[in-house]
């Protein structure tokens, strides 16, 4: 039956770093119904995260050869799975997470059924996806002082210059919120891919190439319409988001609980000189966490709340406002690649321990070994 192979497929995605968790409702497999016909459910879970050829994923599944490659390429196309395409045009596919993944892969692709049956299951995903926040929140680049201690990646702009190839491309959350008829007046096009995101956004019509002189200009047209940053929990990167509290899953989201702090993976908290503060108020407006009240015509600093963007403090007129690195013992550990950063919220979901990784591998290896036997 098609509903058993929408629940495998399910069980796959589950399976993967990001989760796909299920529900009394069942809303998760209206949603992958909703996406996958019924060979391409069958075929997906095959893949793995291990980027392979067509042959291999053929040999894997029994199915024929020309079938599978015509159907994952489809896949590809239609933001189902991952594709990575080598200089020599070599074509490789692996399995892609929901979230972030296949959600975000659909943004031009939303309609209010879809958007609607999302809203129901994010509840639901979130606990499971963000069990180690999948990004992570840098300040943005005027509130950086020279007295500030920094890393390289908390700079947006060394997270930039250390790729060659970027692509810019509309914000999957504004764009839900629009289709669900709550617009938002931020800037759309703030979601920065480096690498082979950059490559899969381009070939996929998602997005457009940038350098990096323009991403510095979007970072720029971000901080002046209060936006926050937020690019991937690792230190090389593979996107940047730039984030609106109205329309951003993830801080709306945060936003709802008592110590959003708690949450997210950040170096530093705001802080303020009471004596120097005009009472403008434009930091009250400005903050997506409400981290900031007003006591006596003076800020007041939540640090429960407040999850470091740095956006108060750039347009503050008086200086009252300040970052500050929290002390050592509060210090994210920020993975060092998208690799150890995908393997740190799987196992943190019980999932791809050691052993499940060596089977992967070892599995991959022999298919791929059948798969050259078979075309020798």
């Amino acid at each position: 039956m098609s509903i058993d192979i929408y629940r495998r497929l399910a069980h796959h995605l589950d399976d993967l770093p990001g989760g796909f968790p299920p529900t009394d409702s069942g809303v998760e497999l209206r949603i992958l119904r909703r996406l996958f016909s019924v060979d391409e459910a069958a075929l997906a879970p095959y893949l793995t995260l291990i980027p392979e050829t067509s042959e291999i994923v053929a040999r894997r599944s029994g199915l024929d050869a020309d079938t599978v490659g015509f159907r994952l390429e489809e896949m590809a196309r239609k933001g189902l799975i991952f594709r990575i395409v080598s200089p020599v045009g070599q074509r490789r596919y692996m399995a892609a997470q929901f979230v972030v993944g296949i959600w975000e892969f659909h943004l031009n692709d939303l309609n209010p059924e879809f958007v609607r049956d999302m809203h129901e299951y994010i509840p639901h995903l979130l606990p499971e996806a963000w069990k180690v926040p999948q990004l992570r929140t840098i300040p943005v680049g005027r509130s950086i002082t020279a007295d500030l201690h920094v890393m390289p990646y908390e700079k947006a702009e060394e997270l930039v210059r250390r790729h060659r190839k970027a692509a810019v491309a509309p914000c999957i959350c504004r764009r839900e919120m629009a289709v669900a008829g709550k617009p938002c007046d931020k800037p759309e096009e703030t979601c920065v891919t480096f690498g082979t995101a950059a490559d899969y956004y381009l070939e996929n019509g998602l997005g457009r190439p940038v350098d990096a002189r323009e991403i510095i200009d979007i970072l720029q047209m971000a901080e002046e319409s209060g936006l926050v940053l937020q690019p991937s929990n690792a230190q090389r990167a593979a996107n940047i988001c730039m984030c609106c509290g109205c329309c951003c899953a993830v801080l709306r989201n945060l936003k709802t609980l008592p110590r959003p702090v708690d949450y997210v993976v950040s170096a530093f908290t705001a802080a303020a000189e009471a004596d120097l503060c005009q009472g403008c108020e434009v930091c009250v407006d400005r903050c997506q966490m409400d981290a900031i009240r007003m006591e006596e015509d003076r800020p007041v600093i939540d640090e429960d709340r407040c999850i470091g963007c740095g956006l108060c403090v750039t347009t503050c007129p008086s200086g009252a406002l300040s970052l500050v690195r929290k002390p050592d013992p509060e210090q994210p550990e920020v993975p060092k690649d998208m690799v150890r950063s995908a393997l740190k919220l799987a196992r943190a979901r019980g999932k791809l321990g050691l052993s499940e990784l060596v089977v992967m591998q070892a599995k991959s290896k022999f298919d791929r070994f059948l798969a050259l036997k078979r075309q020798s």
